[in-house]
Formats: C-alpha cells, structure tokens, sequence
C-alpha cells in the first residue's frame, strides 16, 4: 500500500454543501451579524466626512460651533462602532463556535464509524491530523480570521458606496483599483490551493512520522533504531517547514501586487481631485473626504489578501474535515444480518499480501485453511514471521484476504463473510484481544464496560470475578478508581486482565487472541494464562500462542512457517510425530 494513501478528501463545493445547513439553523444570528457590521462600518465614514467639511468651511469663516458639531458626531460614530463591534463578535460566536463544534463531532462520529482496514491502508496519522490539527486550524480560523474577514468585507463594501457617494467621478477613479485586485486574486487563487492542500497534507505525514515513533519508541530502544527514525521524522519535518517558507514567500508575493495598485489608485485619486478642483467640479473638502476614505480601504482589502492564506488553509482543513464524513457515508453498507445457530468460524484458502496489487508473489498467508468449531480452540505457534498475526487479524474480520474467504457459518443454508457484516454485527460473534491493550482515562468501571456500555455493576464485577478480581481490592476506590492517562498506574497484567474482562463482558461465540499473555513476562504468565483459559470458556478461541503452554492446552494446533500451515494437530499426536512442533516443544520445555 502507497505510503502516501490518505483519505478522500472533499471538493471545496461539496465542503460548504455541508456547512449550509448549520448555517441556516442560525439565519438570526446572521441577520444580526450583517446589520452590526453594516452599522459599524457605516460609523466610520463619519470620520472622513467631518474632517472634508472642515476642510471646506472653516477657511470659509465656519465658526467653533462647526468643530462642535463634528466632534460631536465623531463621538457618537465611535460608540456605534464599539457597541456594534461588540454585537458582531457576540452574534459571530453563536454563529461559529457551534457550527464548529457540531462539524467535529461529525468527524469524530465518522472517523469511529471507519472501517478498520481502511485505517489500516491510510495510517493513522492522516486520520489523526484531521481530527486534531485540522479541527483545531478550524476553530482558530472561526475565533480569529472569521472575524477579521466578515468585518473587512463590509467595510470594503460601505466605503466603496461611500466614495461613489462623493463624487461619481471620484467613485470611477476608485474603480481602477478593481481590475487590479482582480488580477493580484487571479494571480493568487489558482496558486493557493495546490500549496495549501499540499501543506495541510504534509503536516499530515508529519502527525504519523511522529505518531509512530512515539507510540514505538520502547521498540526503536530496544533496537537502538531510533537515529534511523528520527532521520525519517526529521525529513517529514523538513518537508513541511519547506513547504511552510514556501508558502510565506508566497504570500508576500501576493502583499507587493496589493501594495502596487494602492499605490496606483491613490496617486490616481489626488491627481483627478486636484484637476476637478482645478475646474472647479469639486471641493478641496471632497477631494479630502474621497482620498481618506479609499485610504481606509488599505487595511481591510490588506486583511482581506492577507488573511486569505489562513482562509485558504482553513479551506484545506474543512476539506479534510469533510471528506471523513463523506468516506463514512459512501463507504459501502454492510449486512446488518445476523448469523443463525452456533456457528463455526470458517477461514478458507486464505491468501494475504500486504502489497497493493492483490496478485503479488510476495505473500504472507499462502493458501491457509481452517475451521474453528464452535467451543474450540486452535492454537497457532510459529517463527516470528510466519504469518501467524496475519491470519488473526482475517479471522478477526480487521482485514481482508487477499483471495479466500473468511466467514461465519450457522445452521445450514446460512452464513457470511466477515468483510461483509456490519462491523456492531461482527463484534457480536467475534472479538479479538491483542498483545498491546490501551486504557482510557475514566474509571476502571467504564473501561471495562466498553463492549457493553449499560451493563451493570453486577456484570462488571462477574466478568472480573472470571478471569481473576483480587487485584482490584488493591485499588484506592475499586471500580470507581480513574486509570489511563492521569490515573492510576496499572501493571501489564493488570491492563490484559481487564481486556479479558471486556472479552468476558462482550460474551462472543469466538475470541481472537494474538499473543495476549506476552506483556505479562515469566512473573505473571501463568495467572495471565489462567485467566485467558478462564475467559475462554465456552467460547470458539484462535489463540496465536506466545508460549508454548497456551498451546498444549488448546484443542488443535497449527504450526505454521512462512505462511503456510506445516503441521495440525492436538498436543500429544504433534509431539509424538517428532516433526517441527515437537522441535519447538523440546526446546520450550528444556
């Protein structure tokens, strides 16, 4: 699979097709934000007004009652603007936040509702840098751009209407700076996106370089690999700070093109007011008015080209944003049916490769088959290598074989594919329990109550009292004790115990087990290992044993090598056949 695979990303239009409907559950907020800001923006001509009508009349012999009057109305406009600034960011707040907050719980909701390979083909750092940094660049562009960019535009738009108000002349000369800005935006636009895209993107490979060597760092130690990983997350954030430099560089660009047609356009301005001055089509007063009013369209129209890099990479990041809940949506429904009777878990002439062409010669499964009835359990063992994860995480429904078939089998005449059943589902026939397990901050009760959250303290406590609860007593507030981050610190069998609980809770027909025990090393492996038996009972297991005593309990045994199956049997027949079982069984119990 492509290093570089990531999750669809939604077009700029079907983005804000999403927005709208939240925007409209807040059309008053809207109507009030318009005619806050119109008011604000209508208040600062005032400004320029008073000074032009100075500027006629006191040399015409104007007395102090005119400063008066002007001081007067400058006053009164400043505390429009004020009261309207601060309606405006009122009225903006219940329009973003909210609009916010509701599009990231859409995301989170659909990024759980992902399917698990799709995940696994992406990498979790795309998924991860959606969630987080593209919900965050977001949400400071609603707290502080946004703001910033509705209050500019209606001003660009009142001072225009301002100044063709002087004078029509006037107003035309103003003109000239359109097809200036229009070209500096067309300049600009096409330009941007690819880069912003590109930047968001990057700082996507960027979250998973340094997603992965965090969470494996105890490996990268273990290995002294870490100098080769931080070459490779040092090169991730090279990429994206050259691309950051690229992107400011760009911008500035853009800033010199505004700059030149302000220039321009008020040079343009003081030489047609003088000449209209000249004969006599205007006042010195209008003149003034005219250039101090396209002089306060600087800032703005500046906030405008030089917000646009942030908006145009809050653009990106909605995209992102968006495309997750449009994946979720279109990705294809699963069969909501349930499977009838006890059924067995088949896995048929299974072929893997993790490569993205399904007919790679570089397998790692190479026709395996077997047939889990229910109650039993099979035991695999093998080389690091072998395959034997693989064939978990098929027989788990996390991934899907390349050729073969992986499904469940009830009463005749019924059954499914595990890549075909809802993912709820699956989950009720089959559940799987990794080598590594994660804790969440809450209390021990919630973590444990994961697969079932209404069940009862009574359900709770018997599926601890199943695979071993003597631990918990030790705890300062029992199942009310916080644990994960921030909370009490657990041991490794500790944590495993209480995803056997969870196992235990969520009563599967079949439980996938993929060296479950290796945590606890040689002190606690065998109560580990009682407790795996403990919660197995009952139930169909695929055990992918990290000690050979697992397997001598199991009811069959594959070995396999290379991922093919080499040898199958019960403990006793395997060892007395002195094949590569019994090989590997010597030198465990030696």
């Amino acid at each position: 699979m492509s290093a570089h695979t990531t999750l669809t990303i939604a077009t700029r239009r079907r983005a804000f097709t999403r927005l709208a409907p939240l925007l409209r559950a807040r059309a008053g907020w809207i109507v009030l934000l318009v005619i806050a800001g119109l008011a604000n923006a209508g208040a600062g001509l005032v400004g320029p007004w008073a000074i032009g009508r100075l500027v006629d009349e006191l040399p015409a012999g104007a007395g102090e009652d005119l400063v008066w009057v002007c001081a007067i109305a400058v006053a009164v406009a400043g505390v429009v603007m004020s009261v309207g600034t601060w309606i405006g960011a009122w009225a903006l707040a219940h329009i973003a936040m909210p609009v916010v907050a509701e599009l990231r719980t859409q995301v989170v909701d659909s990024a759980m509702s992902l399917d698990s390979q799709r995940i696994e083909a992406t990498g979790t750092g795309d998924l991860v840098s959606r969630v987080a940094d593209d919900s965050r660049k977001i949400s400071e562009a609603a707290a502080q751009v946004l703001p910033l960019v509705v209050e500019s535009l209606l001003v660009v738009i009142v001072s225009a209407a301002g100044l063709a108000a002087i004078d029509w002349r006037l107003g035309i000369v103003g003109l000239v700076a359109l097809p200036m800005y229009w070209l500096t935006l067309r300049w600009y636009l096409p330009r941007s996106e690819p880069i912003y895209k590109e930047e968001r993107a990057a700082f996507g490979r960027r979250a998973g370089r340094l997603l992965g060597g965090l969470t494996g760092a105890q490996t990268l130690r273990a290995y002294r690999a870490e100098g080769g990983e931080m070459t490779r997350i040092d090169s991730a954030s090279g990429e994206a700070r050259d691309l950051s430099i690229h992107v400011f560089r760009f911008l500035t660009r853009a800033f010199g093109r505004n700059n030149r047609a302000e220039a321009v356009v008020l040079s343009l301005l003081l030489v047609a007011g003088f000449a209209l001055v000249l004969l006599g089509e205007t006042t010195a007063g209008a003149v003034t008015t005219a250039a101090l009013v396209f002089h306060r369209l600087f800032n703005p129209i500046g906030a405008l080209v030089g917000l646009f890099d942030q908006i145009q990479s809050a653009g990106a990041s909605l995209t992102r944003m968006v495309g997750v809940i449009d994946e979720a949506e279109t990705s294809p429904r699963r069969s909501t049916h349930t499977v009838s009777g006890a059924p067995s878990l088949v896995l048929e002439n299974l072929w893997f490769s993790y490569d993205e062409d399904p007919d790679s010669d570089n397998h790692v499964l190479t026709g395996v088959s077997v047939r889990i009835a229910p109650g039993e359990v099979v035991a695999v063992v093998g080389t690091t290598g072998a395959g034997k994860s693989t064939l978990a995480r098929i027989a788990a429904g996390l991934s899907a074989p390349s050729h073969g078939r992986a499904a469940l089998v009830g009463d005749p005449g019924t059954g499914a594919d595990l890549t075909g059943l809802d993912e709820a589902v699956l989950r009720d026939h089959i559940s799987m329990v990794a080598q590594e397990v994660h804790t969440f901050s809450g209390t021990l009760r919630e973590n444990i109550a994961l697969p079932v959250p209404g069940a009862s303290d009574a359900a709770i406590r018997s599926a601890l009292e199943t695979v071993g609860d003597d631990w918990v007593k030790t705890l300062p507030n029992g199942l009310d004790t916080d644990i994960g981050d921030g909370g009490t610190r657990l041991s490794a069998v500790q944590e495993q115990t209480i995803a056997l609980a969870r196992l235990v809770l969520a009563d599967p027909d079949f439980a996938i087990l993929d060296e479950a025990t290796a945590e606890a090393g040689s002190a606690g492996a065998h109560v580990l290992e009682a407790s795996a038996q403990a919660a197995l009972d009952g139930r169909g297991a695929l055990v992918v044993a990290h000690r050979l005593s697992q397997a001598e309990k199991a009811d069959r045994i594959l070995v396999m090598e290379h991922g093919r199956v080499i040898e199958e049997g019960p403990h006793a027949e395997l060892v007395a056949a002195e094949g590569a079982y019994a090989r590997l069984w010597e030198a465990w119990s030696g």
